[in-house]
């Protein structure tokens, strides 16, 4: 039973830190392929919603454009991404940008370098907050049963 107490918060202490992997991850495939200088013109192919939660939980929605553009080498690069502006339907022509060596991991998100930190940075912040809250419960749960082995015979 005491093993519990340890292996549930060890479990969620591994989710959090993928999440906060994904998040690097993508704030620095974002950065680079702002960086890197290389626009297209893209057509968004699709437009979607997709949303979790519900029953007792808050609903949330995403917003899904798929762009398809042309590099300068020629090649034609379809991708997805989440969380774009509301206001592009399919049919329309944005610029993307992306990096020369990898032009899948392109982004129509306009650059805004300091956003992009700021809202990685809250988010990082928000997961090392709920790291350090499942370590400290571990630290209280052994500090517990520590006692509880002293006092009981």
């Amino acid at each position: 039973m005491e093993a519990l107490f340890y292996i549930v918060p060890t479990i969620m202490l591994v989710l959090v830190l993928f999440a906060a992997f994904g998040v690097l991850r993508r704030s620095r495939e974002i950065s680079r392929a702002w960086q890197s200088g290389l626009t297209a013109e893209a057509r968004c192919l699709n437009a979607y919603t997709t949303t979790s939660g519900g029953g007792d939980a808050m609903v949330s929605t995403t917003l899904h454009h798929v762009y398809e553009f042309t590099t300068r080498e020629g090649r034609a690069v379809r991708f997805e991404e989440r969380g774009g502006s509301a206001t592009v339907v399919p049919g329309d022509i944005v610029t993307v940008r992306y990096p020369a060596d990898r032009p899948e991991k392109a982004t129509a998100r306009p650059p805004a370098q300091g956003k992009l930190a700021a809202g990685t940075g809250c988010l990082l912040a928000f997961f090392g907050v709920f790291a350090a809250g499942c370590v400290a419960f571990m630290i209280g749960v052994h500090a517990m049963f520590s006692i509880a082995d002293d006092v009981l015979p």
